[in-house]
């Protein structure tokens, strides 16, 4: 895996025109993901997952979604200014998306064989596409792909159309893979069974991949980086082994305290997410966070190192703070 990014979000702000107001969807986004690296981009609903990760190759609907400022290169390459003919070559064949319903991401007047072909034929002239179609279905895993290609989506359960969505998705070989929270509709067997695919499949073919999601066990089981996100701001950043096996921000403390299955008991995340019309000021966590003081509720705080390649937002972490404090208030 090389240290060079694949992809780099610098900046990047992201708002919605509505009836209701102006929303803010992603505010001053910036992370990057090496070549053959898993980042997942982790926080609950609202928090701008999804529209970043539709945003890096502007699939995010003009209007009433725009590009404020920031950049997302690719290679080095800023897809924010390029043409809407060099972003088709790039998108679905360079950096290919797996959404998180399967239904609508298929047509149901096609075969499910058809479409998988007809992905290839769209970045190549391909006389053979009919059998790659065929091994792309096999390399998913799927149970006699043959027959599987002849299928019509409505006639599959949902997570053999999450399989062939991600068989489409590979059909040019990306480089990087954008997966939009791929598992949320599947019953939990099933999605052990997508995630250990997605494992597998990342490692075969040492792909890049940003993984959406709000499951905090996913990430544990896949992330090499996690980038925490509330309100489309970042709380924090840094190796995934470092951010869930000792938080830093009081939103990643209380993300994990109220996740199931940690062997603990479960404390619901307290308050509610703010209103993205007219949004606090300060620090976006403040209204529910158990440590915030005046100063939080005045300005927004920068991201300060806590340890060598991880962040947080949160003004503990500055130098004129101590992160102690942290640790004294939770105990």
């Amino acid at each position: 895996m090389s240290d060079a990014p694949l992809l780099s979000v610098s900046d990047l702000t992201v708002e919605f025109d509505t009836p209701q107001g102006t929303i803010r969807a992603v505010e001053e986004l910036s992370f990057e993901v090496a070549p053959g690296e898993v980042v997942c981009l982790v926080g609950e609903s609202g928090s701008g997952k999804t529209v970043a990760g539709e945003t890096l190759t502007r699939l995010v609907p003009t209007p009433p979604g725009r590009i404020v400022e920031g950049a997302v290169r690719f290679e080095g390459r800023d897809l924010t200014s390029v043409d809407e003919r060099d972003l088709t070559s790039i998108r679905g064949n360079r950096i290919a998306h797996v959404f998180q319903n399967p239904q609508g991401a298929l047509d149901p007047a096609y075969t499910v064989g058809e479409q998988v072909a007809e992905t290839i034929h769209l970045h190549e002239d391909a006389p053979d596409a009919r059998e790659r179609a065929l091994s792309l279905l096999d390399q998913v895993d799927l149970p006699r792909p043959t027959t599987v290609a002849e299928k019509y989506p409505h006639e599959l359960s949902g997570g053999i159309k999450q399989r062939v969505v991600l068989a489409t998705a590979l059909a040019a070989d990306p480089d990087l893979l954008v997966a939009d929270e791929p598992t949320t509709a599947l019953d939990v067997v099933t999605q052990a069974q997508i995630l250990r695919l997605f494992a597998d499949l990342q490692h075969e073919r040492d792909m890049a991949v940003l993984f959406v999601t709000h499951d905090l066990g996913v990430v544990s089981q896949i992330a090499d980086r996690v980038v925490v996100l509330y309100a489309g701001r970042v709380m924090e950043r840094g190796p995934v082994t470092e951010v869930l096996g000792d938080p830093a921000h009081p939103y990643t403390r209380a993300l994990l305290a109220s996740h199931p299955g940690r062997g603990e008991s479960m404390t619901p995340l307290r308050g509610s997410f703010p209103d993205p019309v007219d949004r606090p000021d300060g620090c976006l966590f403040h209204p529910r966070c158990p440590h915030a003081v005046e100063e939080c509720r005045e300005s927004v705080p920068a991201e300060h190192d806590v340890s060598w390649k991880r962040s947080a937002a949160c003004l503990y972490y500055g130098d004129d703070y101590d992160a102690d404090r942290l640790d004294g208030d939770r105990a």
